[in-house]
């Protein structure tokens, strides 16, 4: 069968399908997690197999350790998965509750119902336990989902989705309900993101090559973010000790998540105290810093910052670090170089701290906290499929909420509009 007429076939399935998920109780959504959590567990052996044929491949054609860290199934990931499953399960299903009822002049009764999105395509690389932390959510939010995992992760991804299959189907849900794309064609990418009339939206979970390609050939709206530039200012005044675990916490705690801070600005006076400190504490840590000519002055040996150093994403043990005048200087840098994903400020100053919530235009923002919180388990959701750095729908962690919509319902007795 041609790329095409394949992943046709694939969204007019799926789109029958979410249907059905849509009406579907909460129980039988439910069941079906569980379902697919025990199947998953009975499947270890043959988990492990396909697996171990996808490393091979991957060895063979050369992936470099980060890559293939990701890419294996352990039976520490194995047990994640099966935990992640349990925790979707217990959560609150947002599909179908009622908010925001009023009664308006004419006695009609005005409000809105949660409902699902539809059908939502998931385009990621290497993991394949974001097969089950997709299908999982989607399913959970009444939504069905196509699934395009990286190609070398076929094999491993193949192996879960019969385990969800059976998880539906137990259930008594379509099988559709979660489809993997059997295929490493990389085709079948540019017409899940050009099928606007089968696919609801994409949600891309990789690096910024993969993202930026879908961003500029989608012709389904995508949720998505490109970068993950994040700061964290130090006030003037800001709590010395408090300042110096966050900023350290912010960097160090991982790499290589979008969520690390990769811009460290600090007050100027209060740098003479702060710098030394954290130069300290980041030297033991192994990172390396890039800094203006004022953070330069004060740390001999820090190597200076370019202009592109302040857009940096590094994803790795590298700050650059900035020494500004004030609150209106800092957040002018933020505004200027962050990619709007988490900021936060450390502060004594109740006043600035709330300038700085309002005037700082990010997804998160925060005040005396370490921008690694920016994440849907911390933040209660449960679970997340992504972050979204993106204005509309949904902004910031996107849980189960956020692969829902609203529409509004009327109640009335009787009323005609005169």
């Amino acid at each position: 069968m041609e790329v095409e007429q394949y992943m046709v076939e694939l969204g007019r399935k799926a789109r029958a399908a979410s249907r059905e998920v849509a009406a579907s109780a909460t129980s039988a959504r439910n069941a079906a997690l569980l379902a697919a959590r025990d199947a998953l567990d009975s499947a270890r052996a043959e988990l492990a197999a396909a697996n171990t044929t996808d490393l091979e491949r991957g060895a063979a054609n050369g992936l470099d350790a980060p890559l293939m860290d990701r890419l294996e199934l352990t039976p520490a990931r194995i047990d994640t998965m099966l935990e992640g499953l349990t925790q979707v399960a217990t959560l609150p299903d947002p599909v179908g509750s009622i908010t925001d009822m009023n009664t308006m002049p004419s006695g009609i009764q005005v409000g809105r119902m949660r409902v699902p999105l539809g059908v939502i395509g998931i385009i990621y690389e290497s993991r394949p336990n974001v097969t089950v932390e997709a299908a999982s959510l989607c399913l959970k939010s009444g939504n069905a989902t196509i699934l395009r995992g990286g190609s070398e992760a076929l094999e491993s991804n193949m192996a879960i989705a019969r385990c969800l299959t059976m998880g539906l189907e137990h259930a008594g849900l379509p099988a559709a309900a979660v489809q993997v794309v059997a295929t490493r064609d990389r085709a079948a990418v540019g017409q899940l993101i050009t099928m606007p009339q089968y696919v609801d939206v994409i949600v891309p979970r990789g690096g910024k090559g993969l993202i930026e390609r879908i961003s500029n050939d989608a012709k389904v709206p995508v949720i998505k973010h490109l970068d993950g530039t994040c700061h964290v200012y130090i006030d003037d005044g800001a709590d010395e000790n408090m300042a110096e675990a966050i900023a350290v916490n912010a960097k160090t705690q991982r790499y290589g998540t979008c969520n690390t801070m990769e811009t460290l600005l600090v007050h100027a006076d209060m740098a003479s105290v702060m710098l030394p400190r954290l130069g300290e504490a980041y030297g033991a840590a192994g990172v390396e810093l890039r800094g203006c000519k004022r953070t330069m002055a004060i740390l001999p040996g820090v190597t200076a910052a370019s202009e592109d150093d302040w857009y940096q994403e590094y994803l790795g043990p590298i700050l650059a670090v900035r020494v500004v005048e004030d609150l209106e200087q800092a957040m002018d840098h933020i505004n200027t170089y962050s990619s709007q994903h988490t900021e936060s400020i450390v502060t004594r100053d109740h006043g600035r701290a709330m300038r700085f919530l309002r005037e700082v235009d990010s997804s998160s923002v925060m005040v005396n906290a370490s921008t690694r919180f920016a994440d849907g388990f911390e933040y209660g959701l449960g679970a997340e499929i992504g972050i979204s750095t993106d204005k509309l729908h949904a902004r910031g962690p996107v849980g189960l909420e956020g692969l829902t919509s609203v529409k509004y319902i009327v109640l009335g007795e009787g009323q005609v509009r005169n």
